[in-house]
């Protein structure tokens, strides 16, 4: 029998402002039967990210446009509740980027069994994009060395409270920026980062100074905006300078201007680079394996803000841009 499935639609491109809870339309259609080759899926958990707004915006060229009326795009953890297809079963557990919608039919190209000793929703945090973008930024791009100091900014969010980890992991010294006493208390003693700075607690770049008074090795910057500007001021000779996300520029959509202290780049012959994790799709099952182990020895740790119903599933997101989130922003269908 056909399955009936809400979903929800794109309504709007929320360019130049916040997101709005109008940008999100709630519709029930109907789903054919899976054909030869297909497998029919019950969403069990959502996964949020901040480049979510990108997506939207159309502003991100790696992935395709999104029109008016599309089902919004998004991570998953799915259970296979029918399936034609013979590499999967009925009861298995997959992910991959299924969409705002409570079932699909999905021919199985992108998914991937979730295989893991550790909690399901791991695949969408630890051993997901989140991991395996904290893995790939910090070691392909910053290429860090014992001894560094490793400056993290957004560092109790979700990416960036692995990237202080795997650092520390690497023999260096990390220390954190984040928002409120409560996060800053939690990269210390939760997370192990060796200092936390509150960016709202007066004047990050003077904290910056007490805290790194030997300058910054790597910074790895999920913000923009005047805290990068900051960081960008108190490079050491070499430093890189890796740019993972913008979180500052989501709430106006605009892209930022120029750090005003870009030009410390030649100073200390530093560099600055981007990256789009897919580059290294290849990798990313040794990765986990590598993260995996490193949470089973227990160097490792991670947060999932877990949210409830698929009708708050707009909610969830905006959570990502107020600050709400602790770690990684999931919702349970």
């Amino acid at each position: 029998m056909p399955v009936t499935t809400r979903q929800w639609l794109l309504n709007g491109h929320p360019r130049g402002r916040g997101i709005e809870d109008s940008d999100f339309k709630l519709a029930e259609t109907k789903l054919a039967e899976p054909g030869e080759g297909e497998v029919l899926l019950k969403t069990l958990y959502l996964g949020f990210d901040p480049a979510q707004k990108g997506w939207m915006e159309n502003i991100a060229d790696y992935v395709a446009p999104m029109a008016i009326g599309d089902v919004m795009r998004g991570s998953g953890i799915c259970e296979i509740v029918a399936s034609n297809h013979p590499k999967f079963a009925v009861g298995d557990l997959v992910f991959g980027s299924t969409g705002w919608t409570e079932y699909l039919v999905s021919d199985g190209k992108d998914l991937t069994k979730v295989e893991t000793d550790l909690s399901p929703t791991s695949v969408l945090s630890i051993l997901g994009t989140t991991g395996v973008t904290a893995w790939c930024g910090l070691f392909k791009v910053g290429r860090p060395v014992s001894g560094d100091t490793v400056l993290v900014s957004g560092a109790a969010g979700a990416t960036g409270s692995i990237v202080g980890q795997l650092a520390k992991i690497a023999g260096c010294r990390v220390v954190g920026i984040a928002g409120g006493e409560d996060k800053c208390r939690w990269l210390v003693e939760e997370a192990g980062y060796d200092a936390a700075i509150d960016y709202k607690a007066g004047s990050v770049r003077a904290q910056i100074k007490q805290h790194c008074p030997r300058g910054v090795d790597v910074i790895f910057d999920n913000v923009g905006g005047s805290i990068l500007n900051d960081m960008l001021g108190e490079i050491a000779t070499g430093a890189r300078v890796v740019i993972c996300g913008g979180i500052s520029r989501y709430e106006t959509g605009s892209l930022p201007a120029g750090p005003q202290n870009y030009f410390n780049l030649v100073f200390r012959r530093g560099t600055m680079a981007g990256f789009i994790v897919l580059d290294w799709a290849s990798e990313f099952p040794a990765i986990r394996r590598r993260l995996e182990g490193f949470v089973k020895d227990g160097r490792l740790t991670w947060q999932e803000d877990i949210q409830h119903g698929f009708e708050n599933a707009p909610d969830t997101l905006q959570r990502l841009f107020s600050g709400k989130n602790r770690g990684k922003q999931l919702l349970k269908l």
